[in-house]
C-alpha cells in the first residue's frame, strides 16, 4: 500500500488564490516526486520489524495450551462455540464476543493455538497498514513508497514485542483476544471513516462504528473504556480541528461509537456471568469507587507508567514518526505544516491516555490487586498501550516537521531516525529468540505428557499424574506449592479423567496396581492427594478460579 499516488483535489488542494497556478503547482509537485533511492531505503527500514514479526509468528508452532486454555478446549470440543458463549454469558464474565473469538481458535484444539500467533500478527499488521495509508492519503500527504508499511510494521513490532512478557501479549490466545486484538479492532473501525466520501459511505462508516463499539464492549471492558475516552476527546476538540464541512459527520460517527459501547456494556453488565464475576472478586460499584481502591489503583498506574516510559525501545515510534515529518510532502511538493491546533491535539491525546489508562487500572484492581502493575500482568496494559505508541508516532511527526523547518540539513536527523528504527528491533529479537527456546522445550515435554495421558485414559485409568510445565509465569495445576488445584479439573476433563494428581510430589504412597502408570522411565507409583473412592467427576473437584482465569 502506498500513498505516493496523486491526491484528490478535495483533500489536498494547495493554498493558492489562482486555479491555474494551483494546477501548475500540483504538476510541479508531481515532477518533484521522491527520489527512488528514498523509497528504497524507507522500504528497507520496514524489513527489521517485519522479520521480527515473521520469526515470532513462525515460533508460534511451539505454542501449547496452558492456564485458561485447559478449560476452553474441553468445553468447545464437547459443546461447541455456542456452549462456550453460554458459559461466558451465564457463569464466567458475560463477554459473549470474547467467547466467540476464543471459540474460533479453540474449535481447532491444539492447532488453533499454534496458528493463532500468525493469524493475529498478520491481522494487526494489515489493519495498521491500511489505517496508515488511508490516513496519509486523507491528510493530503505524499510520502515515499513504503512509508505506510514502515509505520505499520514499526507500530506492530513495538506493540507486540516491546513488552515485559511477550508470551502473554502475543502467544497466549486467551490474553490476546482480551487485550491485544481489541484496540486493533477499534482501529479497524477507522477504515470506513477514512474511506467515506459519499452519503452511503458515511452511513456505512457510522453503522460500522456502532456495531464495532458494541462488539468491543462485550470483548474487553478495558478497551471499551479507551474507545469511549478517545471518542469523547474527539467530540470535544472537533469544533476547532475538524473542517466545518465534515464536522457534523465526525460528531455523529463519534456519538454512534459511544452509543454502541453503551449498548454493549449494558448487555455485559446485566449478564449473569458478569454479576457472578463481580460477586466473586468483590468488584461491585461501591468497591470500585472506594477511596482505598482508587488510591491503590493510582499507585499501580504510576508504577505502570514508569515502566512504560522508561522502556527506551518505544523511542522507535518517535523515530518513525520523525521520518514521516521529514519526508512527507503536500500535493504541490511543499513541506507540510503542523496542524494549526497541534497544542490542543497534543494535550487532548495526553489527557485521554492518562485518564483511560487509570480507569483501566481501576476496573482491573479488584481482581488483580497489587499484581495489576506487575510484569506478569502486563497484558492488561495493552488496551491503552497501542494508543501510547500511536501518540508517540504523532509526536515524532511534529518533531520531524520542526527539524525540517529550522535545520539547514535534515540528512543527519534522517540517519539517526533510521538507525534508531533498526536498533529498537534488536532487543525484542533477542528476547523472542530466547522465548522460542523455552517454547520448544515446553512443547516437547507437553507433547510427551499429552501422549502419556491419552494412552493412560485409553487404557482405563481414571487418575493420572500431571507434571507442571510453566512458561512465562503462566498458571498451571498444583501451583502455590501444590495447594492450588486449578486448572487441574479442566486438564482432567480434556483427557476424560476423574482428576489428575501432582506429578512433582516426591513422597509417594503405595497405591493399587490400577493407580500405577508407565512413564517414559518405567513404572512409578503416584501418591493421590484425594481418596479415590469411586468415580468422581473433575468438575466437582475444581477449586474457585483464580483471578487470571476467564478474565485474562
Amino acid at each position: 500500500m502506498s500513498d505516493d499516488a496523486p491526491v484528490t483535489a478535495d483533500v489536498a488542494a494547495p493554498e493558492n488564490p489562482r486555479g491555474e497556478d494551483a494546477t501548475a503547482a500540483v504538476r510541479a509537485g508531481r515532477q518533484r516526486s521522491h527520489h527512488p533511492w528514498t523509497a528504497l531505503w524507507v522500504s528497507a527500514l520496514a524489513l527489521p520489524p517485519l522479520a521480527l514479526l515473521a520469526a515470532a509468528s513462525w515460533f508460534g508452532r511451539w505454542v501449547r495450551p496452558g492456564a485458561d486454555d485447559w478449560c476452553f478446549l474441553p468445553r468447545v470440543r464437547d459443546d461447541g462455540i455456542s456452549g462456550l458463549v453460554g458459559q461466558f454469558y451465564l457463569d464466567d464474565n458475560g463477554r459473549v464476543a470474547n467467547a466467540l473469538l476464543v471459540g474460533a481458535y479453540a474449535k481447532f484444539q491444539i492447532a488453533g493455538h499454534q496458528w493463532y500467533p500468525l493469524v493475529s500478527g498478520v491481522l494487526v499488521l494489515a489493519v495498521l497498514w491500511a489505517v496508515a495509508a488511508l490516513a496519509l492519503r486523507r491528510a493530503g500527504l505524499r510520502t515515499p513508497r513504503g512509508m505506510p508499511l514502515l509505520l505499520a510494521a514499526m507500530t506492530t513490532a513495538l506493540f507486540l514485542f516491546v513488552t515485559p512478557n511477550t508470551y502473554k501479549t502475543f502467544y497466549w490466545p486467551a490474553a490476546s483476544v482480551s487485550h491485544t486484538l481489541p484496540p486493533v479492532l477499534a482501529c479497524a473501525a477507522l477504515i470506513p471513516l477514512l474511506l467515506a466520501r459519499t452519503r452511503r459511505g458515511r452511513v456505512l462508516a457510522i453503522t460500522v462504528a456502532v456495531l464495532m463499539a458494541a462488539f468491543l464492549a462485550t470483548l474487553s471492558e478495558e478497551t471499551a473504556i479507551v474507545v469511549v475516552m478517545v471518542l469523547l476527546a474527539a467530540l470535544i476538540v472537533s469544533g476547532r480541528v475538524v473542517p466545518a464541512a465534515d464536522r457534523g459527520f465526525v460528531r455523529l460517527w463519534c456519538a454512534g461509537g459511544i452509543a454502541g459501547t453503551a449498548a454493549g456494556a449494558l448487555v455485559l453488565i446485566t449478564s449473569p456471568g458478569s454479576t457472578h464475576r463481580r460477586e466473586r472478586f468483590g468488584a461491585e460499584t461501591t468497591s470500585l469507587l472506594a477511596s482505598d481502591s482508587l488510591a491503590a489503583s493510582l499507585r499501580a498506574f504510576a508504577e505502570i507508567t514508569v515502566t512504560v516510559v522508561t522502556t527506551w525501545q518505544y523511542a522507535g515510534a518517535v523515530a518513525v514518526g520523525a521520518l514521516l515529518g521529514l519526508l512527507g510532502r503536500r500535493a504541490d511538493g511543499t513541506p507540510p505544516r503542523p496542524p494549526t491546533h497541534w497544542p490542543l491535539l497534543t494535550a487532548a491525546g495526553l489527557v485521554t491516555l492518562l485518564v483511560s489508562g487509570y480507569l483501566c487500572t481501576v476496573i482491573a484492581y479488584p481482581v488483580f490487586q497489587d499484581r495489576v502493575s506487575d510484569v506478569s500482568a502486563n497484558r492488561l496494559w495493552n488496551d491503552y498501550l497501542l494508543l501510547y505508541v500511536i501518540l508517540l508516532v504523532g509526536l515524532g511527526a511534529l518533531l520531524g516537521l520542526a527539524v525540517r523547518r529550522y535545520a539547514h540539513r535534515t540528512a543527519p536527523a534522517k540517519a539517526v531516525c533510521a538507525v534508531l528504527c533498526v536498533l529498537v528491533c534488536a532487543g525484542p529479537a533477542v528476547a523472542v529468540t530466547d522465548l522460542e527456546t523455552a517454547l520448544r522445550a515446553r512443547a516437547e515435554k507437553w507433547d510427551a505428557q499429552d501422549r502419556r495421558l491419552r494412552e493412560g485414559a485409553a487404557a482405563g485409568e481414571r487418575v493420572l499424574p500431571y507434571e507442571r510445565l510453566v512458561i512465562s509465569q503462566m498458571l498451571e495445576p498444583f501451583s502455590k506449592g501444590g495447594e492450588q488445584y486449578w486448572p487441574g479439573g479442566c486438564v482432567a476433563d480434556l483427557y476424560h479423567l476423574d482428576r489428575v494428581t501432582d506429578g512433582a510430589r516426591g513422597a509417594e504412597r503405595r497405591q493399587p496396581k490400577s493407580s500405577r502408570i508407565r512413564s517414559g522411565s518405567g513404572a512409578a507409583a503416584i501418591r493421590v492427594p484425594y481418596p479415590a473412592e469411586g468415580p468422581v467427576r473433575a468438575a466437582n473437584l475444581r477449586q474457585t478460579r483464580p483471578a487470571t482465569s476467564f478474565g485474562s
